[in-house]
């Protein structure tokens, strides 16, 4: 098993498509746990992927490509995941968006279906949304938490609007934030009045299962 994640694992890595998703079907089929695919096979994958963009060691087009596999690969392993038992009920609702002007949402993609791997109802509302839009749905979903990614140092004031538009809004009691993303910190965190700061997505997970108790 541990051989085909790693096949896995590389065939993110080097974009191969068909390879992935071949290996997907078998680690699948061979009985391997939905949840260590995920975690140990695609998330490990992208988050080394995105190691090596923050270091130069990769370029754009190979990550967008790369979380496209990603995404596909995630649709075979979703519906055995809620099968298992090692998905909890959905209990607890947690909405994603990446702020209006930021078009990135690997991160994102990652935090949404980790989070589901231990029973969040995860509404992802997608890239470059109005805060607006954030409010709406955190009126309309009532989430326990919003998480929200900026992969920009120029749309990260996003993320301060949004809080402080949950804040005028009357929903921050029974709201919390989260915030994530390249260039942000604790220090910005804690600047805007957020609930907490993940710099990855198994971090972001930990945080939400944190707050939520």
């Amino acid at each position: 098993m541990d051989e085909l994640l790693a096949d896995l694992r590389q065939a993110i890595l080097t974009q191969d498509e068909n390879g992935a998703l071949e290996v997907t079907r078998s680690l699948l089929e061979s009985g391997e746990s939905p949840r260590a695919i995920l975690e140990s096979g695609l998330a490990e994958a992208m988050l080394e992927l995105g190691r090596r963009w923050k270091c130069g060691e990769a370029f754009l087009p190979e990550v967008v490509v790369a979380a496209d596999i990603f995404a596909r690969c995630s649709e075979l392993v979703e519906p055995a995941l809620l099968e298992s038992q090692e998905a909890r009920a959905p209990s607890f609702r947690l909405v994603l968006a990446t702020v209006q002007g930021d078009l990135h949402d690997l991160g994102k993609n990652i935090v949404g279906a980790m989070a589901k791997t231990v029973g969040f109802d995860v509404h992802d509302l997608g890239k470059n949304v109005p805060v607006d839009q954030i409010v709406d749905a955190a009126r309309e979903l009532k989430p326990c938490i919003v998480g929200l990614s900026a992969l920009l140092t120029t749309t990260m004031p996003q993320q301060k609007n949004a809080v402080a538009a949950l804040e005028d809004a009357g929903l921050r009691p029974e709201v919390k934030v989260i915030v994530g993303g390249a260039p942000v910190t604790q220090e910005w965190a804690d600047e805007i009045g957020a609930d907490g700061y993940a710099p990855d997505a198994a971090s972001a997970t930990e945080l939400a299962l944190f707050l939520i108790d």
